[in-house]
């Protein structure tokens, strides 16, 4: 027994650590609850996410800010609650950062319709682990604060494999001048818009080895032939055609899940 959902807002998936966006928060949501690190949880994009619980259960929000209410009452985020049975839990747009996180004690799991990466619809059933304890355990660390959507983003790249096939001059622009998060971002990777950087089709030729496939990691910024960066994010694939220019440090990747469309991000080299 578990959870239904009966609005599923913009987006809402069941997945692992490794799966989020923002990992720091999803870490955050399980130690609240005694969960294993690897126990799935909730990712909701902007909110609008209406659970019904079947059953009781202790719950933790974390991630994005913004009204969060249980039955009618405001819910406090980054802290372990009880939640009764028959409770709703109603999530309002988030207005600091883009996705909440949800962590429920035990880890969550769908069933039905539904199924784990996939994206929730209305009347999916949602099941809870069993309890690895009674009680909630002490963190020492705090919450991040969430994204504020009026400032820019700053993220430190050290650089990529390919980075010595591309001038001083590119590398220079690409940890200097400002981007823009592209609304084509996806889970795969996060687009910037700006002043496409000029790279030689020799410069691309030698970085990607005569067309053979590079390695990614989460973190990777490619530069296609377009000359407009993307940050792979944890949904990409594990080889792309494009150099790899940079790498983002894995403790500013977070920062990029949480950004919106059209916001400011900066590269530090």
């Amino acid at each position: 027994m578990g959870a239904v959902v009966v609005e599923p807002g913009s987006s809402t998936l069941v997945l692992g650590q490794e799966q989020v966006l923002d990992r720091a928060s999803m870490h955050l949501a399980n130690a609240l609850l005694g969960n294993p690190d690897s126990a799935a949880g909730l990712e909701v994009l902007l909110g609008g996410l209406k659970l019904r619980f079947v059953t009781g259960s202790a719950v933790a929000v974390t991630g994005a800010e913004g009204m969060v209410t249980l039955n009618g009452k405001e819910f406090p985020l980054n802290r372990a609650v009880r939640v009764p049975p028959g409770a709703v839990l109603e999530f309002g747009p988030a207005l600091f950062g883009l996705r909440y996180y949800v962590g429920v004690q035990g880890g969550i799991s769908a069933r039905g319709e539904a199924a784990q990466e996939m994206t929730l619809r209305a009347g999916a059933a949602l099941k809870f682990g069993r309890p690895l304890g009674h009680g909630f355990p002490e963190v020492n660390h705090p919450a991040r604060r969430a994204v504020d959507p009026e400032r820019p983003v700053v993220v430190r790249a050290s650089r990529g494999p390919q980075a010595s096939n591309f001038d001083d001059g590119t590398w220079l622009r690409l940890t200097s001048e400002p981007w823009i998060l592209s609304p084509k971002s996806d889970r795969v990777g996060a687009r910037l818009a700006g002043r496409p950087l000029h790279v030689a089709a020799a410069s691309l030729d030698a970085a990607t080895e005569a067309g053979q496939p590079q390695p990614l990691v989460s973190g990777s910024v490619l530069l296609p032939p377009s000359g407009l960066p993307v940050v792979a994010l944890a949904g990409h694939p594990d080889t792309a055609e494009s150099p790899v220019i940079a790498v983002v440090r894995d403790e500013d990747l977070d920062l990029i899940g949480q950004a919106r469309p059209g916001q400011m991000v900066h590269l530090l080299g």
